[in-house]
Order: C-alpha cells, then structure tokens, then sequence
C-alpha cells in the first residue's frame, strides 16, 4: 500500500502564490510519475503537471509558465510551486503517484484563488 499526503493549500488572492507538497509513503520502491490533477466543482479531474523519473515533466497549458513541479526521490516527495494564481485556478489538487503501474491518490487539498 501507498499513502500519499498533501499540504500546502489554502486561499490566496489573484496574482499570489502557493506552494504544494505530497510525501508519498508505504511500501515503495520506485516511483515512475509523480504528479497533480486538479478538480473544480462541477469540472472533471485534470491533469496539471507531471514529473516522470528521467526526468523529464509535462504541464497542462492553462498552467505552463505559471508552474514547476519538482520531486526529492530520495523524500518520496513532490511539490508543485504555483505563481502567478488566478481565480480559474481554484480547485481541490490532488497528488497521484504511478508506482508500477498503479495509481495512488492523495485526499486532496483545496487551492482558492479571490479576485
């Protein structure tokens, strides 16, 4: 089993930033994709950013120059730095991490962008 926990949400105003962690813990020994989707009310999950072992990232276009995903292999842990918030930004993110072809959920944590 992989348990995965995400911080770092919260409310802050159009033009701010924030800054998600998700620590991935259990029985792991790799983890291909680490990454984050987002939800808002009425929407479907979406892809923001991903993070793939070799290192390479993809990002959804709506946040592309906006955010950075980032991973510690060695702390199991993602972050995704968001600058530059607008109000469409807001959502619950979700954490996801692939680990041999299984997904993994986070619970969620909730991102407000006022305007």
């Amino acid at each position: 089993q992989v348990q995965l926990v995400e911080s770092g949400g919260g409310l802050v105003q159009a033009g701010g930033s924030l800054r998600l962690s998700c620590v991935a813990s259990g029985s792991i020994f790799s983890i291909n994709v680490m990454g984050w989707y987002r939800q808002a009310p009425g929407k479907q999950r979406e892809l923001v950013a991903r993070s793939f072992s070799a290192g390479f990232t993809n990002y959804a276009d709506s946040v592309k120059g906006r955010f950075t995903i980032s991973r510690d292999n060695a702390k199991k842990t993602v972050y995704l730095q968001m600058n530059s918030l607008k109000p469409e930004d807001t959502a619950v993110y979700y954490c996801n991490a692939d680990v041999f072809g299984v997904d993994y959920w986070g619970q969620g944590t909730q991102v407000t962008v006022s305007s």
